[in-house]
């Protein structure tokens, strides 16, 4: 019986070696030829000593070096601020044209509803004769060097899915924001602070932390979001019985072996680790001195409207954008998330206005007189528009895909310029449209890339900002 049970048993060992070789072979050959694809990333990682963050040469020479994104999620009107139509005006009250509202998709209101008009005046301002809304006089002042585009388009109908559409080129969560493909493309010049920063202002985006995520890259390109209150970022601060000398001696052990794993795997995800302690480290030095205003000047807080130094606020989170490019970081963030007026519009966009308008051109000015506008590409807008249809009674607009404006200062745009024509009421483009994906490629090519070939292999296939689609925008360059 033994004799027999050990003939079973040995037999019973062959067939798990010939079935593992056999029905596990495309997996061991999968896993072969990923590590071989990827073995220029494993070589950029090998070694301890290697900075993934280093500062990299585009694909050719960039008009910008650095970006201010400034978010104004939950889509600012563009009927209230950017975009005149008088003839909106005249038909307040109306039904839209019935060949109009063909394949329209809202996402609240019946399309059928009454026109509204627009609720502020507006003027020409600047030698470009830039038109803008009466609650933005800040704006207003710097209309000479702005690029304002009218007709950009996006896919997404709902703040999240346009949210993250507008931030990573896809409706879907898990792909990399536009600044984690920028500082993948170009590394950071800051030592002593991230290279993707995320400041945020009202409240919290719908799209979340997929708005400034890695996705795929690796998690060192990700956005950082600073605090505005406490410590910057959460546990910066030693704990008590924790000194200088005993932290040092720990992350040198820590970095010592995890450097003996990044040599042994080649994994990007180690590398990451070892340059966030060290980024952590020097963080708790150079954080709170970003984060202190003290060394700003009475005249500068009040150009932006800050109030109070300490206070969080949109204008303090401007001012702090402009010292973070001062420090080198690659890409700054700001989200502001209150602008989504389906009722009570005219107030909503007047207070949302004041809150924003003087420090939005407070940061243009002050980059433009300290010589870094040139090189700093600004952004100003949100996911989508809002529908010339009324909603909420009388006083509110549901989200509006087809066409909505934001405006771009510094870094290679032409200024002082208005791109593109949307209808008389506001609700189709006429010339020059501009998709989400136009315009991240041509974000890209400010920055010295070809949207293109700024790629990152991932389950199989190399992945882009703006996937399959996106052509460079050439009426706006300088």
């Amino acid at each position: 019986m033994n004799l027999i049970h050990d003939i079973r048993e040995s037999y019973a060992q062959v067939l798990r070696r010939r079935w593992f070789l056999r029905d596990c072979g495309i997996g061991l050959g999968s896993i072969a030829a990923s590590t071989l694809m990827n073995s220029d990333q494993a070589a950029a990682v090998s070694s301890p000593d290697a900075n993934p963050l280093a500062p990299r040469q585009p694909h050719f020479a960039p008009k910008a070096k650095r970006v201010i994104y400034i978010f104004q999620a939950g889509a600012p009107s563009h009927l209230e601020l950017f975009d005149n139509k008088p003839e909106l005006t005249k038909r307040d009250g109306q039904l839209p044209p019935a060949e109009l509202l063909k394949g329209y998709r809202a996402a609240f209101i019946n399309p059928n509803s009454a026109l509204l008009g627009p609720k502020f005046k507006y003027e020409r301002h600047g030698q470009c004769g830039m038109e803008l809304s009466e609650v933005l006089p800040h704006t207003a002042a710097i209309a000479d060097e702005l690029c304002l585009i009218r007709t950009l388009q996006t896919d997404a109908v709902n703040h999240a899915p346009a949210q993250i559409m507008m931030n990573t080129g896809s409706q879907q969560f898990g792909r990399p924001s536009i600044g984690a493909w920028t500082l993948y493309g170009l590394g950071s010049e800051s030592a002593d602070l991230p290279g993707f920063v995320v400041l945020t202002s009202a409240k919290g985006t719908s799209g979340g932390a997929s708005n400034y995520g890695s996705g795929f890259l690796p998690t060192m390109y990700g956005g950082i979001p600073f605090r505005s209150a406490g410590d910057p970022v959460l546990y910066l601060s030693n704990p008590p019985g924790v000194d200088a000398e005993s932290q040092r001696a720990s992350l040198d052990t820590l970095q010592r072996l995890n450097g003996l794993a990044v040599k042994a795997a080649g994994d990007p995800e180690i590398a990451a680790r070892i340059q966030s302690y060290e980024m952590a480290y020097r963080l708790q030095t150079s954080a709170p001195e970003l984060m202190d205003l003290a060394s700003e000047s009475k005249d500068s807080l009040e150009k932006y409207g800050v109030k109070d130094p300490k206070e969080s606020s949109f204008a303090r989170n401007c001012l702090l954008a402009r010292r973070l490019i001062e420090r080198g970081v690659r890409f700054v963030q700001l989200f502001h998330e209150a602008w989504d007026q389906h009722g009570n519009l005219t107030a909503g966009v007047k207070a949302n206005a004041a809150d924003t308008d003087r420090a939005s051109a407070a940061l243009v000015a002050d980059l433009k007189e300290r010589g870094l506008l040139n090189d700093t590409i600004v952004v100003w807008g949100g996911e989508f528009g809002r529908t010339p249809m009324v909603q909420g009674g009388n006083d509110g607009r549901d989200h509006h895909n087809r066409c909505f404006s934001m405006w771009l200062a510094g870094g290679g745009v032409k200024a002082g310029l208005t791109y593109g024509q949307t209808d008389e009421l506001g609700f189709n483009v006429t010339e020059n449209p501009v998709h989400v994906h136009d315009l991240n490629a041509t974000l890209l090519h400010l920055l010295g890339f070809d949207h293109t070939r700024l790629t990152f292999r991932s389950q199989g296939r190399d992945y882009r900002l703006t996937d399959v689609h996106g052509q460079v925008v050439q009426g706006i360059l300088a």
